[in-house]
């Protein structure tokens, strides 16, 4: 599935969505990064088995698309209206409806209104000034499961360098501002939430969680 992607434009002053299409990139590391990433993803949701699925941070919308086309019930919120709105675009272009998708900051998460059986947030705490809020917020939203991921340091950096990209910042991606070790995120988010089961796509760690 194509989409079109941000391609490395600001909101506030912040990179918003991807700053480059890994979804489509023929970059032979970037294929096979992905594939382990979806294919720990998919595992998750499937272990998981909602009714609703909450992407958190959801950028151009590429999974909630891919989710809604196998059937599942899934919505999209990201902070940035700019990103919302290729979102939209992409769900139109997709023949799905572009109101699944919706302008919304992590730090305003309501359980009245943004709750679901499924809450999904990868690639958003490393971006973020405050992650230990992020994770209060999500606490208020999460039903019965948190599927989590962050990049794994020094790994990110280390294959960003190996395909010769952001040589200037040592590898770091645009926008990344916090940087966690597997061992050092696992423990951040046993603060709040019980970890049922940890994935390491390279180079991710990602986490299912369910409410303490």
């Amino acid at each position: 599935m194509r989409i079109k992607i941000a391609g490395g434009i600001e909101e506030n002053g912040i990179a918003v969505g991807n700053t480059y299409d890994k979804y489509g990139s023929k970059n032979p590391i970037v294929r096979y990064i992905m594939r382990g990433f979806a294919s720990a993803l998919t595992t998750l949701v499937q272990r998981a088995n909602p009714s609703s699925i909450h992407e958190i941070g959801c950028g151009e919308g590429y999974w909630v698309l891919h989710w809604n086309k196998q059937g599942l019930s899934a919505i999209g919120t990201d902070f940035s209206a700019q990103v919302i709105e290729i979102a939209r675009k992409n769900a139109v272009q997709s023949k799905i409806a572009p109101t699944l998708f919706n302008t919304l900051s992590i730090y305003d998460l309501n359980a009245a209104k943004h709750s679901a059986d499924l809450i999904i947030c990868c690639e958003v705490l490393e971006h973020l000034e405050n992650p230990e809020a992020a994770l209060e917020a999500l606490q208020r939203v999460v039903r019965k499961n948190l599927i989590i991921s962050v990049p794994h340091e020094p790994i990110w950096c280390a294959l960003n360098l190996a395909r010769a990209k952001y040589l200037s910042t040592w590898g770091n991606t645009p926008g990344h501002i916090q940087h966690w070790s597997k061992h050092g995120f696992i423990a951040l988010v046993s603060n709040y939430f019980e970890i049922v089961e940890i994935k390491s796509p390279l180079p991710w760690t990602m986490l299912l969680c369910k409410p303490i």
